[in-house]
């Protein structure tokens, strides 16, 4: 099977469990979203796909190989996460050297192309950069890599918005012209919500749900009018959240819309993934 499976992870720290059970797919030739807040548990997932730190129980395959110190699944996968793990004293342009030693999948000819498109100072060292062009660096290589799973992790922090959208622009035409699993592990969710086309939430160490996101989109909707309306109209539905004013109420429903009453003045509107990720997330979700 050519996906990145997640069987039974449970991850605990002393009196708090980060991953309690995990179980899921990353299929090949998706752009993910993988959405949850701070704490969550993504960075611990991330961090255990890519063997930097090793669950307590279940396992990880890629493309039903498992990946817990297996040198096979080297050329498989590619991280880039906040965590600054590259020499600080050498320069950019030697890094990639390195790199392209270490990787037979990586392009340095494209990771100066796109370095020069981001006007990144090849000639500078890491420790000399910015924090913002230390990720674009990070960006770069892992835009230059031709590996079939590519995992961002936070992938625009300290990046201005000129960047941010020369990233996600790149990251497209990559995408068009190199299939591959793409995993976007962010907060900044109405950033990627064009991009992505599943999206995985994830809460308090559980996966909270699964979803192609235009199905999502389409099955999520709010109501809006006087409180006693919307609790009337809401009675049989999956309500997810609500937001309050005075006597005015906004319910925020998934499910197949049904028709507003003749009497009243209750409106429809759609739901953006923004939305529905803070209701979902603001008491871990129904």
């Amino acid at each position: 099977m050519n996906a990145i499976q997640i069987k039974n992870i449970t991850k605990k720290y002393k009196n708090v469990t980060a991953l309690d059970n995990v179980s899921f797919s990353f299929d090949y030739g998706k752009i993910y979203g993988f959405l949850g807040r701070n704490g969550a548990g993504k960075s611990t997932l991330i961090n255990i796909i890519a063997n930097r730190i090793f669950a307590d129980s279940g396992e990880i395959l890629i493309d039903d190989i498992p990946t817990k110190e297996n040198m096979k699944i080297h050329d498989k996968i590619f991280c880039m996460s906040e965590a600054d793990l590259y020499n600080d004293s050498l320069k950019v342009k030697d890094h990639f050297k390195w790199i392209d030693r270490f990787y037979a999948d990586f392009d340095k000819e494209k990771a100066f192309e796109i370095a020069k498109k981001f006007n990144l100072d090849t000639n500078k060292k890491f420790k000399a950069l910015s924090k913002g062009y230390q990720s674009i660096f990070k960006l770069t290589v892992a835009l230059s890599l031709n590996v079939p799973y590519v995992i961002f992790d936070e992938p625009v922090l300290g990046l201005d918005a000129n960047h941010r959208e020369l990233f996600y622009n790149l990251l497209l035409k990559d995408y068009e012209t190199n299939e591959r699993t793409i995993i976007i592990a962010t907060h900044l969710i109405e950033e990627v919500a064009n991009i992505i086309e599943e999206v995985i939430l994830i809460d308090k160490g559980k996966v909270l749900l699964q979803d192609n996101v235009a199905s999502l989109l389409e099955t999520g909707y709010s109501v809006s009018g006087l409180a006693n309306e919307v609790d009337t109209y809401c009675a049989d539905k999956n309500v997810i959240g609500y937001d309050e004013l005075g006597n005015l109420k906004i319910a925020y429903v998934l499910g197949e819309k049904t028709p507003l009453p003749n009497t009243g003045n209750l409106s429809l509107s759609t739901m953006n993934l923004q939305k529905l990720f803070v209701k979902l997330t603001e008491k871990g979700g129904n």
